[in-house]
C-alpha cells in the first residue's frame, strides 16, 4: 500500500460504496471521478476514498466533499466531469446538493429528505 503525500491536497472527495449506493452505480460514480481526476492532472489535488455506508441511503448515490462539508446526493457517473471541473475552478459544484455545512452544523437543502435521529 502506497502512503500518499498530501501536501498539495486541497479536496478529499468520499464516495460512498455502501450496499444501497453500490446497486446504484456507486463503482462507475467512483471511476468516473478518479478518471476526471486523472484525465485533468490532479491527482495531487484532489484524492478519493470509496466509504462504507455514510447513513443517507435514500440519497443513493453519496459523495462527500472536503474541507468543504458538502454532501451530494443521487450523484451519477455523468455528473464526474463538471463535478471535478468546478473544484479545478476553485468552486464547489452546486448541483445535487443535500447537506452543507455553515454556521457549525450541517443544513440539509430544500427537496433533500431530513432522516431520522440517532438514538
Amino acid at each position: 500500500m502506497a502512503t500518499w503525500n498530501f501536501d498539495h491536497l486541497k479536496h478529499h472527495i468520499l464516495v460512498c460504496n455502501g450496499s444501497s449506493c453500490m446497486r446504484n452505480e456507486a463503482e462507475e460514480v467512483t471511476q468516473s471521478i478518479r478518471h476526471e481526476i486523472t484525465q485533468k492532472g490532479l491527482e495531487n489535488r484532489i484524492h478519493t476514498t470509496r466509504t462504507k455506508c455514510n447513513g443517507r441511503c435514500q440519497d443513493t448515490c453519496v459523495v462527500v466533499l472536503y474541507p468543504e462539508g458538502i454532501w451530494y446526493k443521487q450523484f451519477e457517473p455523468s455528473d464526474a466531469s463538471s463535478f471535478v471541473e468546478a473544484l479545478n475552478e476553485g468552486v464547489p459544484h452546486e448541483q445535487k446538493v443535500s447537506h452543507f455545512y455553515e454556521n457549525s452544523k450541517f443544513q440539509r437543502t430544500n427537496q433533500t429528505v431530513k432522516g431520522v435521529l440517532k438514538n
